[in-house]
């Protein structure tokens, strides 16, 4: 009887540890730090390659069998490494505490290159040479600025295209330009896209947001807003003014006849 009792007995445990090991169980738990910011922390079962990641509050759920082994690792904590036990599958929930893991960065000497570690002090001091430009490499034409398409129509149409017979002979096609009114059209043109790239300046000065939040100027009406102050005959000398409060004081009180001329157009757009 002896002999079969222990056989018996020795089979269940051996049992057991066998079903133990292939037992799979979701394993929940929770990290935590005094720190307290515990959210994003992963958590990787290397045995099996899966991995978790914690929510906001620490939280995790991950597979685990017995001897598998867990990795808890975040940027500002310590690495750690937990083997699953039977007392840890047994258990219905695991707390896993972290520590906070100082990172020392190498010793940086900068007295020797004459640096203070102020950057303000430090670029008025070191000598950058200047950027390669046309003007540095003495270009010709270097300091020409390029001609709009509209200005460089107006040129042609009041000298005419350049040929040796020009020396000789008086260029006709200035004349009739300036008769059929061509030359007149070319004008207004050219004053109308300068007024427009002064426009378009304007914009990307300031962004859509301050239009829409502080102008309260629809977005989809920037554009028509912007050709409402375009017309007026201060809005050149305000923009070639360079002055930003200037020129933002100008819009501003630009944005409230521009809400009260269209105010029932913009409640309609808000409903």
């Amino acid at each position: 009887m002896i002999p079969i009792y222990l056989f018996c007995l020795i089979f269940g445990v051996f049992s057991k540890g066998l079903v133990a090991q292939d037992f799979i169980k979701t394993l929940e738990g929770k990290v935590y730090s005094i720190d307290g910011d515990v959210a994003a922390t992963h958590v990787l079962n290397t045995t099996t390659k899966k991995a978790a990641i914690t929510d906001l509050n620490g939280f995790f759920s991950i597979p685990v069998q017995l001897n598998d082994t867990l990795v808890i690792s975040a940027v500002q904590y310590k690495r750690k490494e937990i083997v699953v036990t039977t007392a840890i599958l047994e258990s219905k929930f695991l707390s896993i505490p972290l520590e906070e893991s100082n990172i020392a960065l190498d010793e940086v000497v900068v007295t020797p290159y004459n640096l203070t570690g102020e950057l303000d002090r430090d670029m008025k001091r070191l000598n950058i040479p200047a950027p390669v430009t046309a003007t540095s490499l003495g270009l010709p034409n270097a300091h020409v600025k390029p001609l709009m398409q509209s200005e460089r129509l107006l040129r042609e149409a009041s000298m005419g295209p350049f040929s040796v017979g020009m020396l000789t002979s008086v260029p006709f096609n200035p004349l009739i330009n300036a008769i059929t009114g061509r030359t007149k059209m070319l004008k207004k043109r050219v004053a109308r896209d300068i007024k427009y790239n002064k426009t378009q300046q304007l914009r990307t000065q300031f962004a859509d947001s301050l239009f829409v939040l502080q102008l309260k100027i629809p977005y989809e009406k920037i554009d028509d807003f912007l050709y409402f102050c375009e017309v007026d005959s201060n809005f050149s000398n305000i923009v070639d003014s360079k002055d930003l409060f200037r020129i933002w004081d100008f819009i501003r009180q630009k944005s409230v006849v521009y809400r009260k001329n269209n105010k029932q157009f913009l409640s309609d757009g808000k409903q």
